[in-house]
Parts: C-alpha cells; structure tokens; sequence
C-alpha cells in the first residue's frame, strides 16, 4: 500500500520526525483557508502516488492565501500520468540550506534492509546517483540486529552535517527506522530532508510503502484504504473486493498479466508498439481458474478496453487454470478481441483448452503485443 504524502507526514508526526505546518484541501476555498491558519510563504502539492509532479506543474509557490487558492485552482483537475489530482497539501514552504536524502527499504535479495543517505537531495535524486554513484552510501541492516550506533554514525558523517546537529539526525534517523517496522514497511523515504536555514532538519517530503499483508495489523491504515475506496471507479472498486492489483489508465489495450514485473513489462511492449495500455492489472502467482474468470470480468466490462492482451508466465501459475477462466469469463461477460501469450507450467494443457475454443495461443510476448495494437487501431 502506497501512502499519500499527506498520509506518511501524518505517520512523520506520530513518530516525532519533524514536518512543517500543512493541511490538506479538496477544493481552492479550502486551500485558501488552510493558507490563512499557516505561515507564509506556502508550497501548494498535488497528492497522487506517481513521481513526477514537480515536473508536471503539480507543486507550486505562493506568497499570499489568494495565491495558494489560484494555485490550487490550477493544480486541481490536471492529469499527472495518468492520474487526476483530487486533492492538495497545503504546507509552509521552508527556508532550505541544504537539501539530502534519507531512506530505509527492503532487500530482498540480500534478506536485509538498506539504510539510505546522500548528502544530494531533491527532485534529481536519481540522475544525481547515477552521475555521482559515491553520493549515495548504502548500509545493510541485519533485521536481527538492528540499526546501530555505528551506522548513524557513519551516515552522518557521509552527510557532511555539522557535529552540533548529530542528536537531532539520530533521533530522525532512529524515528524513521522503528516507523519502517513497526508499520511493516517495504519503503520509508524522506526526499528532500532539509537543513534549513535556521539550522533544524525538516522531513519536506515523504514517502512510504506498506506490505499490503501486513494491513490486518494496522487498523488506521485499513480506515485509510477503506476511505479511498470512495474515490476509485466502479470496476476499481470491483477489483479490490476481488483482491485483485487494478490500475485503470487512459488507454484501449487491456492488460492481465501474473507478477507485477511481467504485467509492466508488457505495458511497456504495449507502449512500445505504439499503443495504449487501459490499465495495469496483475492476478498474481498461483491463479485458480475463478481468479482469472474475476480479473478478466473486470477488463471486459471497462468499455474503454477494445483488445484484451493476456500475458502468463506460469511457475506456480498452471496455463490450464488461467486458460479455464479466460472461457468462462469470455462465456459469462461477453467476448472481447483477446491475444494470449502463455508459457510455462501445464503450458500444452492450456493452449489445447484455447485452441479448441478458436482463441490461438502465442509464444512471443513481443509477437502478441504488436498483434494486440494492430487489432486495436483496427
């Protein structure tokens, strides 16, 4: 689970890690009293779950309470890839010194978390690390053992703070490090932490992932889900009552995949042939027949959606299961064009189910893309 920015400062505060006087508003009347109750000058920040909005026009300044409620009037409504912004923070803008990042994630491959620190922060934070890879010092936490003394320590001095702030940087630090565990996160990120110029640390920004199967522990969190149920569309909302990963996008190609990797990667191939994705939906390892019957309801339901491109990589997944539902979705929901590309586990089984129903089993995800677009654009 992806939280808001709005979201992860309320955590920032409950675990003491300063932030800077903010609210969040839903319309320019209300930003503009936010703005009234704050000091000036103000920062107005589109609150979506994609990066980029910087860029985009998603953040901007303002002097007075009239100018945030321009702002806002400005910010509300506009698309930032792919996504509409609905809502606004409203934060005093602060006087930055110096600008760096901080950030604790999980390690899969190494079964560690990496403690983060670049005395290079900001919106560039990836360009500035691939330019200057000795930027970004990289610590490996035994999950047993903890964050210790010594790698704060450490951190602080890659960050070329002054000694008189170490207490303030540890306590930050330490904060941000129990938030990551006892919230089962898979990401806690401060981008920019500031230094200001009256010499305090500021969290400017955040951003938190929570193992969505870690959520039955954290009632606040499930409140927080259930509350932005109320904005998603009727088939998203469908696709969270299935359990299903549901993005709808402005596209016309539907996209089911199993594993988040491979379900992008054909998004990309998509793109790539010069067609639109119409969402991101992935059923996950293991499908049985009914997941799949659900996930497909859903794409051929979307009355954007006029090819349907079906991408399995089965392991755990089995290709009979997957291809079981596709015809009995397809018997139930109506028949959409679908283009499947299977491969892997019961692989035979499921192109024969297919082929007897006349839907012709591709091998080549790259073959299948470029046919799901040329089907698409007619």
């Amino acid at each position: 689970m992806n939280l808001y920015e709005y979201e992860g400062r309320l955590l920032f505060k409950k675990y003491g890690i300063p932030v800077s006087n903010s609210g969040l508003a839903s319309s320019p009347k209300e930003a503009k009293e936010i703005a009234e109750r704050i000091n000036p000058p103000y920062v107005v920040k589109a609150q979506v779950l994609v990066g980029g909005r910087g860029r985009a026009g998603g953040i901007q300044f303002a002097e007075t309470p009239e100018e945030v409620e321009e702002a806002t009037r400005r910010i509300l409504g506009m698309t930032i890839r792919g996504v509409k912004v609905e809502k606004v923070l409203v934060a005093e803008k602060v006087d930055i010194e110096q600008e760096l990042y901080v950030s604790f994630i999980i390690n899969r491959g190494g079964r560690t978390i990496d403690f983060l620190v670049s005395p290079l922060g900001g919106i560039n934070i990836e360009e500035i690390v691939k330019e200057k890879a000795e930027s970004l010092l990289r610590q490996e936490i035994d999950p047993l053992l903890g964050l210790q003394e010594f790698m704060m320590r450490k951190a602080f001095k890659h960050a070329g703070l002054s000694k008189q702030l170490y207490g303030d940087f540890k306590a930050l630090v330490s904060s941000l490090y129990r938030l990551f565990i006892e919230y089962d996160c898979e990401l806690t990120e401060i981008n920019p932490l500031a230094l200001t110029k009256d010499y305090e640390l500021v969290a400017i920004d955040s951003k938190i992932i929570v193992d969505d199967n870690s959520l039955y522990r954290h009632p606040d969190l499930l409140e927080l889900r259930k509350e932005r149920v109320r904005f998603k569309s009727d088939l998203e909302r469908k696709a969270e009552l299935y359990g299903l990963s549901y993005v709808e996008l402005e596209g016309y190609i539907g996209i089911l995949g199993n594993g988040a990797g491979l379900t992008m990667a054909t998004m990309d191939l998509v793109s790539y042939y010069g067609g639109k994705p119409a969402n991101f939906l992935d059923i996950g390892g293991g499908a049985t027949k009914e997941r799949v019957e659900k996930a497909l309801s859903i794409l051929l339901e979307n009355n954007k959606v006029k090819v349907v491109f079906i991408n399995i990589l089965g392991g755990i997944t089995r290709c009979d299961e997957v291809a079981q539902g596709i015809i009995s979705a397809l018997e139930k929901y109506g028949v959409k064009p679908v283009v499947v590309r299977m491969m892997g586990t019961r692989e035979e089984e499921g192109k024969r189910i297919l082929e007897n129903e006349g839907i012709h089993v591709l091998d080549s995800m790259e073959e299948a893309a470029r046919i799901a677009v040329e089907l698409a654009k007619g």
